[in-house]
């Protein structure tokens, strides 16, 4: 089992902090650590949706079997890892979740809706707002103020 963390990093306009939401897919594509076989279509992993597995103890958040190898791999949400991007970590990379992974790890992650974003100085919440473009961009009507999410870059960690 290899944790993998996904980290985020962007610019953030007159915001405080962006999140998912706690039913949030996350879109990744994968490889098999056992054949390098890399898939070419997005994989959904949502926390609240598990599988069975034949492999692991018990059942994991996303379950694939191999094309080319036949391995069952699995890959799971580690409970509690998720965390938020805040304006304070601006310019550099932030852990948002922890994948728990076996025999697969994820190679790329494309962000999409389902993101909770609030306004900096009015606190208004931005709820179902979508990355899909990797940026955002709306207006607070409590402050008079654009908000908007920019450059948004993510990059997968292994940890120990």
């Amino acid at each position: 089992m290899v944790k993998i963390a996904l980290q985020i990093k962007a610019t953030l306009e007159n915001i405080v902090s962006v999140r998912t939401h706690t039913d949030y897919n996350y879109f990744l594509k994968i490889k098999c650590t056992n054949c390098s076989e890399e898939s070419d279509k997005w994989h959904d992993v949502n926390e609240k949706e598990t599988f069975p597995s034949k492999t692991a103890k018990s059942d994991v958040n996303f379950l694939v079997k191999c094309k080319l190898c036949s391995r069952e791999n699995s890959l799971d949400i580690i409970p509690k890892s998720t965390g938020e991007y805040t304006s304070d970590d601006q310019g550099k990379f932030k852990t948002i979740v922890v994948f728990d992974c076996r025999g697969i790890e994820p190679t790329a992650f494309s962000p999409r809706d389902g993101w909770i974003a609030v306004a900096e100085e009015s606190g208004k919440v931005f709820e179902d707002v979508d990355l899909t473009e990797k940026e955002w961009v709306d207006y607070d009507d409590k402050t008079n103020q654009s908000v908007g999410i920019y450059e948004l870059e993510s990059q997968f960690v292994k940890q120990k």
